[in-house]
């Protein structure tokens, strides 16, 4: 049964239809190539508030979307790995090294990597994400220019290092010298933005599983970042799409890899914890 609820906020009411929870289909199982079976429901911790179980935003998809991710040959974001691959032997900068020279081999050194970013680094004095780490083997190892924190070529190396851990659960560590920035993390995603006066709450929280216009919305697990979007033909970071949900509560956004997301980052990746790393995943 469908139906339709209103939301004012600031003024501005927002017209929200709901239809059945994608949620609740329990027989809703995601087996990539046929043998690697991803967690896509989990019991939240205990520091995360407002929901009890998180699901993947693999269960919100029509069927079409998430058939494309059940194999390999069919995900679209397969070029974008085949130019992280490529990346990861290429030598650039002052120091004639390319990731190869000092991780050696992907699949036996990046094993495990994407499940626990963002994390603290002790040497930067900071929590890291996995594209500033990224960055920063690329200037103070490489003798490399810094890549575009969003662009092609990161977002196209951080799709081939989360390969490498795709099925091992997310497990970012919240406390110690990181808590910190995760506090900053909880507070920016409860804060509303913009002349909506909307936060990532408001869409992710309270009405996830609900449609606003022709999206369907999810709980806004990050997962399966990068993922590649349909609406725009190609493989996105999650930083990028914090700035265009952001944009979209008509607010001057953050800019990619600022302290104000990477705090988010940790705070919205620590809320799936559990979940598989799907890793490059496709969402509309």
């Amino acid at each position: 049964m469908i139906k339709t609820s209103l939301i004012k906020t600031a003024g501005i009411v927002a017209l929200l239809t709901c239809a059945t929870s994608a949620a609740a289909q329990d027989d809703n199982q995601l087996v990539i190539n046929g043998d690697l079976e991803m967690i896509t429901e989990v019991p939240t911790q205990d520091y995360i508030g407002g929901i009890k179980t998180a699901y993947s935003g693999w269960r919100y998809r029509n069927s079409d979307m998430q058939a494309m991710q059940l194999d390999d040959f069919e995900n679209p974001a397969s070029l974008a790995v085949d130019e992280g691959m490529a990346s990861w032997t290429n030598v650039d900068g002052s120091e004639g090294k390319s990731c190869a020279s000092c991780h050696e081999d992907l699949a036996a050194s990046m094993s495990g990597v994407r499940a626990v970013y963002p994390k603290w680094n002790e040497d930067a004095g900071a929590v890291m994400t996995l594209a500033s780490q990224i960055n920063n083997c690329r200037t103070e190892q490489m003798g490399a220019e810094a890549w575009k924190y969003d662009g092609t070529e990161m977002t196209g190396m951080e799709a081939v290092i989360s390969l490498q851990s795709r099925g091992m659960p997310v497990n970012v560590a919240v406390d110690g010298p990181a808590h910190d920035t995760w506090l900053k993390g909880e507070e920016m995603y409860y804060t509303r933005y913009g002349q909506l006066e909307l936060s990532c709450a408001n869409c992710h929280e309270d009405n996830a599983d609900n449609y606003i216009r022709a999206d369907h919305l999810s709980q806004g697990q990050i997962n399966g970042f990068p993922a590649f979007r349909l609406k725009t033909g190609g493989l996105v970071q999650v930083q990028n799409r914090f700035k265009g949900c952001i944009r979209d509560t008509r607010a001057e956004t953050f800019s990619a890899g600022s302290e104000e997301f990477v705090a988010l980052e940790l705070y919205v990746a620590s809320r799936g914890n559990g979940l598989s790393v799907e890793a490059p995943s496709v969402r509309p």
